[in-house]
């Protein structure tokens, strides 16, 4: 039963992986379909790795501490993933 959670946020985090695999196949196409690639398979592994760690986590410090700092790596691809949206057109 300690295994639901992080079983839980790794297969939440499949999707973000399989985002990453269709906008690498894209890149051909869009010049900024490469960069959204790597920050969507980074969000990817940072769960994976979020998930690793929360169910090696010794007691429930460790655990919160392993949440946090997930969540802060996740927003922080989505706003490096905004700001490279946002960025200038290199026609």
């Amino acid at each position: 039963m300690d295994a639901l959670g992080p079983l839980l946020i790794a297969l939440t985090a499949l999707p973000a992986l399989g985002i990453a695999a269709w906008q690498a196949r894209a890149a051909a196409v869009d010049p900024k379909a490469r960069g959204l690639a790597l920050r969507w398979a980074g969000i990817a592994l940072a769960m994976f790795a979020g998930a690793i760690g929360l169910y090696f986590a010794g007691g429930r410090g460790g655990a919160t501490a392993v949440a946090l700092l997930m969540v802060v790596v996740v927003n922080v691809l989505l706003v490096s993933m905004l700001l490279h949206l946002r960025g200038r057109r290199r026609d």
